[in-house]
C-alpha cells in the first residue's frame, strides 16, 4: 500500500511539474510575441533618426541666441549687454513673470554676483507687466520673445507695438472704406386719381 502511495504521488508530482513547465513556456511566449508587436522601434534606429533632426534643431537655437547676445550688447550700453547679463537677466523676469520667485531669487543671486545691474531686471519686468495682455500663456515663444524686447528697451509702450503694426500694414484709401450704398428701388409711378366731382 505505502508503494501505490509514493507512486501515486510521484505521478501526481511529474503531472504537476510537466504542467507548470507548459504553462511557463506559454506565458514566456507570449510575452515575447507582445513585446514584439509593441511597435517600439530597436534603440539604434531611433537614435539615428532623432540625431539630425536634434542636431538641426541645436544648432539653429544656439544660432538664434547668439544673434541675441550681439543684439543686446550692440544696443545696450554697459554691464547690461554682457551676455552672462543678459542671459540671467531675462532669465529671472521670465521666472518672476511665471511666479517661480525662489528660482528667480537664486537667478538673481549670480545676476548680482556676475556685477549686472539690478535695475535693469526692474525695468524689463515692468515693461513685461504693461504687455501682459499680448503674452499668450499657451505658446512659450510669446513670452520669451516678449522678455528680450523689453530687456533691450525697457521703456517700449504697448502703444508703440499698436501703432507700428498699423504703420507695417498699407493704408486703405478713404473712398474704399464707404460702403456702396444699394440702389433705391424706383417708386412706382403713382396712377392718375380720379378728379373730385365739382
Amino acid at each position: 500500500m505505502r508503494q501505490r502511495v509514493f507512486e501515486l504521488r510521484n505521478a501526481v508530482l511529474r503531472q504537476f511539474a510537466a504542467t507548470l513547465a507548459v504553462s511557463s513556456l506559454v506565458i514566456l511566449i507570449g510575452i515575447g510575441a507582445a513585446s514584439a508587436q509593441s511597435g517600439t522601434p530597436a534603440p539604434d534606429q531611433s537614435k539615428a533618426a532623432a540625431q539630425p533632426a536634434d542636431a538641426a534643431k541645436d544648432a539653429a537655437q544656439n544660432q538664434r541666441r547668439t544673434d541675441e547676445f550681439a543684439e543686446a550688447a550692440q544696443v545696450i550700453s554697459g554691464p547690461a549687454g554682457n551676455p552672462e547679463c543678459v542671459w540671467l537677466g531675462r532669465r529671472v523676469v521670465r521666472l518672476m513673470w511665471r511666479d517661480d520667485l525662489d528660482t528667480a531669487f537664486r537667478h538673481l543671486d549670480l545676476y548680482d554676483r556676475f556685477g549686472c545691474p539690478g535695475g535693469h531686471i526692474q525695468a524689463a519686468f515692468r515693461c513685461l507687466t504693461r504687455f501682459g495682455g499680448q503674452i499668450d500663456p499657451k505658446v512659450a515663444e510669446t513670452l520669451d520673445s516678449r522678455v528680450h524686447a523689453c530687456w533691450i528697451n525697457p521703456a517700449s509702450q504697448p502703444q508703440q507695438a499698436a501703432a507700428a503694426a498699423a504703420a507695417s500694414q498699407p493704408a486703405a484709401p478713404a473712398a474704399g472704406n464707404a460702403q456702396p450704398q444699394p440702389a433705391a428701388s424706383p417708386s412706382p409711378a403713382a396712377s392718375p386719381s380720379p378728379a373730385p366731382p365739382k
